[in-house]
């Protein structure tokens, strides 16, 4: 399957599934390679042929969100986000857990791939800001839908080009090179925990100061999918606390409550 038949078989079927074609332009060729090597593997020739397939069997469909999910992520993404979260928000939030009696500031990744995000969260607030508040911890979930990349993730060894990014400080401290890859210490892997979940289908119960979701709903779901989830993740985020979308998402145009703190770096608050 070429890029052109590809691309005309995405723009079917994403909608279908409650994605956004425009999410997917510029990564679709991992998404297309697989949809190929699915086809090989069930004896289809063409885009035409996989799409009578899906009409004729219906769990067929399952199998194709499978395959649509984007896997490209890596530490450190977007410096200047991060830099905002280490300098601003996070101690604003531990001050506000501190002055609540709460012994921990509790954290949520949505769709953490292999760990990336949450394990630079991790860094940062052991090397840069615990000092700060001895007597305060930190409580990390993720969760991800893919089985593969959560069992990555707990492995979490990375290439150099995975944690290029991190500041040199954070990268000699936080890892140990072994066989040409970078093995984050267990100190810091002790700090998340994975969680196999789909966030359209369910978060964890229990509520968090802080919920990164990034590159994920609000760039490949539809708008009525992106509507409903932000009243998910709104649930379990504390009055006060803090929603980071990714740089280059917006919320959907309906009404909700998040107020920006930076609107540049699509990072917001929710009303106490």
């Amino acid at each position: 399957m070429n890029d052109k038949d590809c691309v005309a078989f995405l723009q079917w079927a994403l909608p279908k599934l409650h994605f956004r074609w425009e999410g997917f332009r510029r990564v679709r060729a991992q998404v297309c390679k697989r949809i190929h090597r699915r086809m090989q593997g069930l004896g289809l020739e063409g885009q035409g042929d996989y799409r009578q397939y899906l009409e004729g069997h219906a769990d067929e469909w399952l199998k194709l969100d499978d395959l649509t999910r984007v896997t490209i992520s890596r530490f450190y993404r977007d410096k200047a986000m991060f830099a905002f979260l280490e300098q601003e928000v996070l101690p604003e939030l531990a001050r506000r857990a501190g002055a609540r009696g709460d012994r921990r500031l509790k954290a949520l990744s949505l769709g953490c791939g292999s760990g990336e995000e949450p394990y630079t969260i991790a860094l940062l607030w052991m090397l840069r800001i615990a000092s700060q508040f001895w007597d305060l911890g930190l409580e990390l979930d993720a969760i991800d839908a893919d089985p593969h990349m959560l069992s990555r993730a707990k492995e979490a060894r990375y290439e150099y080009g995975t944690v290029k990014n991190l500041p040199e400080e954070l990268l000699q401290e936080g890892f140990v090179s072994r066989e040409g890859l970078f093995e984050l210490k267990p100190e810091f892997k002790r700090m998340v925990r994975f969680i196999q979940k789909d966030v359209r289908l369910e978060l964890p119960a229990k509520t968090y100061d802080l919920v990164l979701c990034r590159n994920l709903v609000f760039t490949y779901y539809d708008e009525a999918l992106q509507a409903r989830l932000l009243d998910t993740i709104s649930a379990v985020i504390k009055a006060d606390g803090v929603l980071v979308i990714g740089i280059h998402e917006d919320l959907p145009k309906t009404m909700h409550d998040m107020q920006a703190w930076s609107d540049r770096l699509r990072i917001y608050r929710k009303p106490g």
